[in-house]
């Protein structure tokens, strides 16, 4: 309502384009299909091998979308059965001659992890995916406010931390780095708290990490270089890189155990988490099984899914645990199951982190405080395709399961989820538009107050006419994205989550 009453002012502004659809649960059907015996491999994310039959599974047709951001899921478009030969990305056949070479289908945390992270062909290693130029847009690509708010957030817990004179600042998964640019940006005149930091990226994506590196306008110190490790695939930081924004030295790393330890932390996940490879699992009349991706019967037409015959390592493994926090009522309605095994490994060690070191991390994405049921989606150029289609060359993402993670921090406090329009609300985005307004031309104040009611708003714009195109306008996020934050124990509630 405050958001509402705030955008009065907004009523002239601008036809934008849409940057998020609606969303509309799926469901799935059986149909026939040959037999597979799968094979054993990563530990964790291979099905039991097994000889009987697996049964398919197709997803129906959902309304058509245009821009999207990642919040909208739930929309599954229509499967082509992949491209034809000649138009077979190198990713489709890399997946299809593991299949082969396994001897039988593999899991869709496989998957994913194939399509967004294989070194030679995944979607995020060897492009710029981020934008209104690439497949999505999210919350920082959409105003500076949001990358400030984090900011200001940053500052209240390194006050409640005691203001120690050393701080990692972390940030998994960082896109292009706006987000951690527009924070240092604008923490950069609160000389105590910004030179007080050590910025540390966590990225695998080389094409990523030289956006970033531009984007937080770094320059070498000493002229220092990475050096690769013993295995000839990561590498470690030797140097130190400084952001000429505020002064910062700026690391890069492969994962988050590669961080140095021994001082305060501040964590930043956003849209982070909604990228980790999940396994699902369907109901059905042989008990609970697990959904695999295979080569489809006819090899012109791609890949497809299927059922697992039985339980899985993964289903007695990551679902068993997972229905053991779930309600009653839960448990008697579910028919879908995503679990992200990474997801509560990474936000264990985080707690393990902050609470440990000290210090605390802030997790902002779409997600449910429930068993999250069949929200896989794949985008690309903001637009929904399906899951298996052109694989390498779409986005995937899925809810994130805040309860789960809630049930796996044990070294540290955790509150939330909020709405990403009570956290925003509670620093003070309200008064930050304000200030920018008033500086701002026309132009730059439409666009500002857009950005503000993407960023807080529930829905369609209420500055929209009865006969105005709401397809045209992008809806409000606020309520859609969510924030956990985990800290140690010792500070209390955070800002905006007292």
């Amino acid at each position: 309502m405050a958001s509402r009453l705030f955008l009065r002012s907004a009523l002239s502004l601008r036809r934008a384009s849409r940057c998020a659809s609606s969303s509309s649960s799926s469901s799935f059907r059986f149909v026939s299909s040959s037999g597979f015996c799968s094979s054993s491999g990563t530990p964790g994310f291979h099905p039991l091998p097994v000889s009987d039959a697996a049964v398919g599974i197709e997803q129906p047709a959902p309304e058509s979308s245009l821009v999207v951001d990642r919040s909208g899921l739930f929309n599954t478009p229509e499967h082509s059965h992949g491209p034809g030969p000649s138009e077979e990305t190198p990713m489709a056949k890399h997946l299809k001659a593991l299949i082969r070479f396994r001897g039988g289908p593999i899991t869709v945390a496989e998957y994913m992890e194939e399509v967004l992270t294989n070194p030679n062909a995944g979607f995020y290693m060897n492009r710029d995916v981020f934008g209104t130029h690439g497949d999505f847009v999210t919350s920082p690509d959409i105003s500076q406010m949001f990358g400030e708010m984090v900011g200001v957030w940053s500052m209240c817990l390194w006050h409640q931390m005691g203001q120690p004179e050393a701080v990692n600042i972390i940030e998994l998964g960082p896109g292009r780095g706006t987000l951690m640019a527009d924070l240092l940006r604008g923490t950069a005149k609160f000389k105590d708290f910004s030179q007080t930091l050590s910025v540390h990226l966590v990225e695998c994506s080389p094409a990523l990490r030289k956006i970033q590196h531009e984007t937080l306008k770094c320059v070498y110190k000493g002229g220092a270089e990475e050096k690769p490790t013993a295995d000839g695939q990561n590498s470690e930081v030797v140097d130190d890189r400084i952001s000429q924004i505020s002064g910062v030295p700026v690391a890069w790393h492969f994962d988050l155990d590669q961080v140095p330890r021994g001082v305060p932390t501040i964590i930043i996940a956003h849209e982070f988490y909604d990228a980790l490879p999940i396994h699902q699992f369907q109901k059905s009349p042989r008990g609970w099984c697990e959904k695999l991706v295979d080569v489809a019967e006819d090899d012109c037409q791609g890949l497809r899914f299927v059922l697992s015959p039985g339980p899985t390592a993964a289903s007695k493994l990551f679902l068993t645990r997972r229905m053991k926090w779930a309600s009653l009522q839960e448990k008697a309605e579910i028919e879908h199951v995503e679990v992200c095994p990474q997801a509560m490994k990474v936000t264990a060690d985080i707690a393990k982190r902050v609470g440990g070191d000290g210090g605390g991390a802030l997790i902002v994405d779409y997600g449910d405080s429930k068993i999250v049921s069949d929200s896989l989606q794949a985008i690309k150029k903001h637009e929904f395709v399906h899951v298996l289609d052109s694989p390498g060359n779409a986005d995937l993402s899925a809810y994130v399961d805040f309860a789960a993670l809630k049930h796996v921090v044990e070294d540290a406090a955790v509150y939330g989820p909020i709405t990403q329009s009570q956290f925003l609300g509670a620093l003070g985005i309200n008064f930050r538009l304000e200030s920018l307004v008033q500086n701002a031309t026309d132009e730059q104040a439409e666009a500002l107050q857009l950005g503000y009611w993407r960023l807080v708003g529930d829905g369609p714009a209420p500055w929209l006419d009865s006969d105005d195109d709401v397809n045209r306008v992008p809806p409000g996020m606020g309520s859609r994205y969510k924030a956990l934050v985990v800290v140690n124990d010792k500070y209390g509630a955070p800002v905006g989550f007292q």
